[in-house]
């Protein structure tokens, strides 16, 4: 059963999961320069989640709700700016705090830790704290978004914690962990599946996937390392 999820690029991924319901992680699809053009029309959703504010994971929010007006969750201070900025949102936020967990019609969304900033909006508006995401599907299967993030050693309390099936890592460096320490992230998730994110699509997000696989393989060589080109899925 699980999900099938698909990579838009960046950290942006179109989940559908087995039992029938449709979900965007950080929606940003028209001005994506990695997104495929068949992609960057928003798709009917069921839910959005959102790790944090910053443009790179919310550009398309508002499109996405626009052709279902969903839920839309995250942190408590990110719906909040949220609301204040899009009125027709009012009704559909689901504010979460780090640590906990909603249900979502079947599907659970925990809110995790997560090292970075968070801003909304052309001026930059306080968005709250930036998150990583825990996904729990129908029939238990469990995926772990990182975010935007530096290495954190809690990352081993996160995996001893939710034991996620499928984690997606940010590696681009500058703004994120570069690859060598998302592979520490890996040895701390004990990981079994990870799918490096936030990379090939700006000149300044330097981190390879190919440093990242061999850095997994020296330290976590039973991982399995993913890369996905945006258009390409993956299921757990």
């Amino acid at each position: 059963m699980g999900a099938t999820l698909t990579y838009h690029g960046q950290s942006t991924f179109l989940v559908e999961t087995g039992g029938g319901r449709t979900i965007y992680i950080d929606p940003w699809l028209q001005a994506n320069p990695v997104c495929p053009e068949e992609l960057k029309s928003p798709r009917k959703a069921d839910l959005i989640c959102l790790t944090h504010g910053h443009g790179d994971h919310t550009g398309d929010i508002m499109a996405v709700f626009n052709e279902n007006p969903c839920p839309v969750a995250g942190h408590m201070d990110l719906v909040r700016a949220l609301g204040r900025a899009h009125e027709a949102l009012k009704d559909h936020l689901t504010p979460v705090g780090k640590g906990g967990t909603v249900d979502l019609g079947g599907i659970q969304l925990t809110m995790t830790h997560a090292i970075h900033g968070s801003s909304y909006g052309p001026d930059g508006v306080y968005a709250g704290e930036p998150c990583g995401l825990i996904l729990t599907f129908e029939d238990g299967k469990r995926i772990y978004h990182a975010g935007d993030t530096c290495l954190f050693s809690d990352m081993k309390l996160i995996g001893e914690l939710w034991e996620p099936d499928l984690c997606f890592l940010p590696i681009g460096d500058r703004a994120t962990m570069g690859p060598a320490h998302a592979a520490i992230a890996v040895s701390y998730l004990n990981a079994k599946r990870v799918v490096p994110v936030h990379h090939s699509s700006l000149p300044f997000l330097t981190g390879k996937p190919e440093d990242f696989a061999a850095e997994v393989a020296k330290r976590s060589p039973d991982t399995e390392v993913i890369t996905l080109k945006p258009g390409e899925t993956v299921s757990v």
